[in-house]
């Protein structure tokens, strides 16, 4: 930690500089967030560039999602038994391995879409251990007060790669897959590099014996905390039905025939909307009404989602899906600061495996299943359907939780002692 504790409104905007710990970890999530999405639009592509069907891009989502399955609730674990740092590190030292390789085979040509999807495989066991480990590191790194403000930066440094990212992955594929692949290799081992330079005050935690009933002791605590399993289900069953990321090869390819340029900016296309909203949020956080707030975002994800797959226009889709991101962010900030507030250090590691878990199905899974309905129901009202299934899930969790759509304030919450 810094040796002075900033003000509310300093901390809020120099938070980077008044913490260097959470300073490296936040450079590292920018550099090696730009190299994986630099080598999702080039999986994608690739993919559909060899097989020209949905139902394959879905694929890569459910091959990316099963390591999480196997893996994650191991990875809480870990994070709560060794030093975070290192395990998010060999993580990311893992994924830039493995786009070294599909750099190697794309350009050697001894690598087909069975072997991409192997591949894609091992990097999704790699960030198996990056979800519940980062989550886990990063509310260390500055004082409980301006975790908010910290997961609003954090969300933004994501979303800054996932600008950056898209846009350099669809210019680097004209000269040929593999170099994509090889600097978002080099990407993410740079970002292993940056992690390994956060220096923290050392906790003590108690280093419990890997049994079933540790690793399983995240699921117990969220079932037994409403806030916490109402917030993080309420991402899995969204973005579950709500995500068509996986079907922007289509869009960009037979919908608006934009090519693969077009491609990385409507990949952009949310994490510019969203890294506006980060912005504004991590200088004004929420202070009220954050139940409500959330609850709100999620409806305007499933509206813009509506908007986005009926749209023919580039500039409609562009500006729909920035919106989209923005929502999107909203709700991020507000459920990951609930969910960070409500569970106490020793168990974050664990916590945040489940949470990985859920984000992970209704990301990979998602991709999935947008993938499986879009092969059955086409493109669109595959897309369509998704975003009133996402305004379906948020009505009704108003409902099954209405302690989340009362909660009002951050304001002297403590992470509760167990």
């Amino acid at each position: 930690m810094a040796p002075f504790r900033a003000s509310r409104a300093t901390g809020e905007k120099s938070i980077l500089f008044a913490y260097p710990a959470f300073g490296w970890f936040w450079f590292s999530r920018v550099v090696s967030g730009m190299g994986f999405q630099i080598l999702a639009v080039a999986v994608g592509w690739q993919i559909y560039d060899l097989t020209h069907s949905t139902f394959q891009l879905g694929m890569i989502g459910l091959v990316q999602f099963l390591p999480i399955v196997v893996f994650t609730l191991v990875a809480g674990h870990v994070a709560d038994r060794y030093d975070r740092k290192l395990v998010y590190g060999i993580a990311l030292g893992t994924q830039g391995l493995a786009s070294c390789v599909l750099a190697a085979g794309t350009m050697g040509h001894w690598l087909g879409t069975p072997g991409i999807f192997v591949i894609v495989g091992f990097i999704g066991t790699a960030r198996a251990f990056l979800g519940p480990t980062g989550q886990a590191l990063m509310p260390t790194l500055v004082p409980e007060e301006l975790v908010p403000t910290a997961i609003a930066w954090s969300t933004g440094a994501f979303q800054t790669a996932s600008i950056v990212g898209p846009s350099i992955g669809g210019l680097l594929y004209a000269f040929g897959a593999a170099v994509p692949y090889a600097v978002a290799g080099v990407f993410a081992l740079v970002g292993a590099t940056l992690v390994m330079r956060v220096h923290q005050e050392r906790s003590a935690r108690p280093r419990q014996p890997a049994t079933l009933s540790s690793m399983f002791s995240g699921i117990r605590f969220i079932r037994n905390h409403s806030v916490v399993l109402g917030c993080i289900s309420l991402d899995l069953f969204a973005v579950l039905l709500g995500g068509a990321t996986a079907l922007l090869p289509v869009f960009a390819r037979d919908i608006l025939h934009i090519g693969v340029w077009g491609l990385g900016a409507l990949r952009s296309a949310p994490a510019i909307g969203s890294l506006a909203m980060s912005v504004y949020l991590a200088r004004h956080p929420p202070r009220s009404q954050v139940g409500r707030k959330m609850f709100f975002a999620v409806f305007a994800f499933g509206i813009t989602t509506i908007v986005f797959g009926l749209s023919r226009s580039f500039t409609l889709s562009f500006v729909t899906l920035a919106l989209l991101g923005a929502a999107d962010t909203i709700s991020v900030v507000i459920r990951s600061s609930l969910v960070q507030l409500e569970t106490p250090n020793e168990m974050r590691g664990r916590v945040g495996a489940v949470n990985s878990l859920f984000i992970g199905t209704s990301n990979q899974l998602g991709e999935f299943e947008s993938g499986v309905t879009a092969s059955m129901f086409g493109t669109v009202w595959a897309t369509v359907l998704g975003g009133v299934g996402t305004l379906a899930v948020a009505f009704l969790w108003m409902r099954i939780f209405p302690s989340i759509a009362a909660f009002d304030s951050f304001e002297g919450k403590k992470p509760p002692v167990t």
